[in-house]
């Protein structure tokens, strides 16, 4: 009998109140829109420019759609444009970004992670104070380091070279790198670390057989952090990268200022979004992961 009265209850729909339209509500929606027009407009105009022909810009109507839409300018922002006193397009900037984001990324994220499992559970002597200096790192702006790494490097045979500027973005993404993962086993049960001591475990075998499997989500958050910033990175990639390893983004600022006769807005437009895929492919891909990491505690401290 009294399943079936809970069973009755449970069938009845549930009539939610119909929320008023106060002014407070139609003020957060009115932001709510601006927000997102203030994202979104600027990549429709770059979206329908990239696929429309010259003929068209010229007449000014910027946010018209293409008539006559053609995928012209993106071929010749991949094989062709211009990026100085060579023309062959963006494509060899972008496979240089992939030889300078793939090893960065790993190695910073390898070198936070010991750094972070070290100063939560085993806390050497100065622990605080090596700790306070990598977030002081964290905050220094990058043009005051570039002269001294600049001279330091060029010292050692790696400046202008690809294992130079991936040792600068490793660097330089070490305090954040640390400051991640410090916090993230900050929040794990300690138990588990002087139960794994208690069995014996040294300081690579419990970082490699307990803490590196429970560090999932924080890598996944560290992952998207590191690609976005090196990807993006134009300073840095300008002045350590040297000629030959130019990244995409140098490699874009080149085609946008290189003028040899008429501009073409179609494909500074295509060269700009083919700049841009990678990190919005990243975020769209696995945004869900990145939430999850963030709710996980990666972040917390």
């Amino acid at each position: 009998m009294k399943r079936d009265a809970i069973r009755d209850i449970a069938a009845v729909p549930v009539r939610r109140k119909p929320r008023k339209l106060t002014p407070a509500r139609i003020g957060v929606y009115g932001f709510l829109v601006m927000a997102a027009l203030f994202f979104l407009v600027p990549l429709y105009v770059m979206l329908v420019t990239s696929v429309k022909p010259m003929d068209e810009i010229r007449l000014g109507n910027l946010f018209a759609l293409p008539a006559s839409p053609t995928l012209a300018p993106w071929r010749s922002a991949w094989q062709t444009a211009c990026t100085g006193l060579e023309c062959e397009g963006i494509r060899g900037g972008f496979w240089n970004s992939v030889r300078i984001t793939l090893p960065s990324m790993v190695l910073s994220i390898a070198v936070g992670a010991v750094n972070g499992y070290a100063l939560s559970f085993w806390r050497p002597r100065g622990a605080n104070a090596l700790f306070a200096v990598l977030m002081m790192g964290a905050f220094i702006p990058g043009q005051v380091m570039l002269y001294p790494l600049v001279r330091a490097l060029a010292a050692v045979d790696l400046y202008s070279t690809l294992p130079g500027i991936v040792l600068v973005h490793v660097i330089f993404g070490m305090p954040m790198m640390t400051l991640l993962f410090r916090n993230y086993y900050a929040s794990l049960p300690e138990e588990l670390f002087k139960a794994a001591r208690v069995d014996g475990g040294s300081f690579w075998r419990i970082f490699l057989e307990l803490m590196l499997p429970m560090s999932t989500p924080v890598i996944v958050v560290a992952a998207i952090m590191q690609v976005t910033n090196i990807w993006n990175d134009f300073l840095l990639g300008l002045v350590f990268a040297g000629s030959d390893n130019l990244p995409m983004t140098v490699q874009l600022n080149n085609i946008i200022n290189t003028t040899t006769g008429e501009r073409l807005y179609n494909v500074n437009m295509a060269a700009t979004i083919l700049t841009s895929l990678v990190p919005l492919a990243l975020y769209f891909l696995s945004g869900r992961w990145f939430v999850r990491g963030i709710a996980a505690g990666a972040v917390k401290g």
